[in-house]
């Protein structure tokens, strides 16, 4: 569950002085999974280290009430970097977990959760979630002011080159950037939008997986903005075209063994791949809140833009929620195509995780694979071969999260409660707005 770095406190100081580094981030994600940091002076680095660092709590989304907001940051030492795009005053950052006065981990915090779920794995006998995650994002303009418009900066499509696909060089100055930084960057591309855009790192561990999303999120709005465009990782920020996704690719590993394999197969897939799938399946409308957080997250999951919106899986289809990816032996893995962008990488890999355990655990026999084309598929079929809906909006998708005590627990009651409340307001204040195509519907018909 750590970076290959295994840098050292020692190590650290050394470096840090011989880089002449001015500042350090202490990094850490909210319940929203907002990066938040606070920034300290390389003369309190040391005190960083000895875990001594306190922030107030209270002022966090999803944290904690005023009379209890003392916390400590933990720096995971593994997580050391220095920005490459900072030349003078060189600023580092190390990503944390969060502490209780009393030395026990802060029951909200993402990250923790994540390991707890990790612990739930390994208890199991599975040593290692093993996660390849593919977060899509756009460009767009900004105005003469700095701010995002929504005017595409190409018009480029799928594996497209300039000049149809202009955010090229924004694209590959991101990827020497996330090199830099230590990621093992296996494919850049234009996507099917125009505007549209993926890069594709290597596959890690499930906690090294959500830190790295969370840095990518960060190095993509870096330099883009430095290219004078903004880059938004909002699920579907344009109607008629498609939106993005966060596919994520993830297998169980015992030790140097893909459990998720098996030779004999036909599909390759082992019976604990097939029941990991079935808990995914099993849970997903419930997870959905979690992996799909926002209002706008539900514009994405609609028939004809290449997002799941139906509860399935297939080894060839991309129609379903579920695919599995022709590689095999080691990269034998489950490709879960519904989560997007604006999730909270760290809880969303909790409650995927936490559903394919309890798919395990309960020997789930996994449904027949569809593949036909979900999309072309009337209602009665659907229904006539058990292949459910994903919710279809936000308020739907929090009711069915209420109902699962498996995504419930995985969360803990401190996250649940704050999470539900922050997303029932955000629903309320979408479902009482006017928008503008209601007045546009609506004003002179009436």
């Amino acid at each position: 569950m750590t970076y290959n770095n295994n840098y050292s406190r020692e190590d650290i100081l050394r470096i840090a002085k011989e880089e002449n580094v001015r500042f350090i981030r202490l990094q850490f994600t909210d319940l929203m999974g907002s990066i938040k940091n606070v920034e300290i002076p390389f003369s309190q680095l040391e005190k960083a280290l000895d875990n001594k660092m306190m922030f107030d709590g209270s002022s966090i989304e999803g944290y904690v009430r005023i009379e209890e907001s003392d916390m400590y940051l933990y720096p995971d030492l593994d997580t050391w970097v220095i920005f490459p795009w900072v030349t003078e005053s060189k600023v580092a950052r190390l990503i944390c977990d969060i502490y209780m006065p009393d030395g026990n981990p802060f029951a909200g915090d993402p990250r923790a959760i994540l390991k707890n779920a990790l612990k739930q794995a390994e208890e199991m006998g599975y040593t290692a979630m093993n996660v390849g995650p593919e977060p899509e994002f756009f460009l767009f303009k900004t105005d003469d002011k700095g701010n995002p418009t929504t005017e595409l900066n190409d018009q480029g499509g799928y594996f497209d080159l300039a000049p149809m696909d202009l955010g090229e060089n924004c694209r590959r100055d991101i990827v020497l950037t996330l090199e830099e930084m230590g990621f093992e960057i296996e494919a850049s591309h234009h996507e099917v939008a125009p505007g549209q855009h993926e890069i594709d790192f290597k596959y890690a561990d499930a906690i090294k997986a959500a830190d790295q999303i969370q840095t990518f999120k960060l190095v993509v709005k870096t330099v883009a903005r430095q290219h004078g465009l903004h880059a938004t990782f909002m699920p579907k920020p344009l109607f008629g075209m498609n939106g993005s996704g966060m596919h994520c690719h993830q297998s169980l590993f015992k030790g140097d063994v893909n459990v998720f394999y098996e030779e004999s197969d036909k599909l390759g897939l082992s019976t604990v791949a097939r029941q990991y799938m079935a808990g995914v399946l099993r849970h997903a409308r419930s997870f959905a809140a979690i992996t799909n957080p926002t209002v706008n997250s539900y514009k994405r999951l609609v028939p004809g833009y290449e997002a799941p919106c139906y509860v399935a899986w297939s080894a060839s289809n991309r129609s379903p929620m579920i695919r599995i990816p022709a590689s095999r032996g080691l990269s034998t893995r489950v490709e879960v195509r519904n989560p997007d962008p604006a999730a909270n990488p760290y809880l969303a890999l909790a409650v995927m995780l936490a559903a394919g355990l309890d798919g395990i655990k309960n020997k789930m026999q996994l449904p027949p694979p569809t593949d036909r084309n979900i999309y072309v598929m009337s209602e009665e079929e659907r229904e006539s071969q058990g292949i459910p809906s994903l919710p279809l909006n936000l308020k739907q998708a929090l009711d069915e999260l209420l109902r699962d005590d498996v995504i419930c627990d995985t969360l803990g009651e401190h996250a649940l409660a704050h999470f539900y409340e922050l997303k029932e307001i955000e629903w309320d204040m979408y479902r009482t707005q006017v928008h503008q195509w209601e007045r546009d519907q609506y004003l002179s018909l009436y």
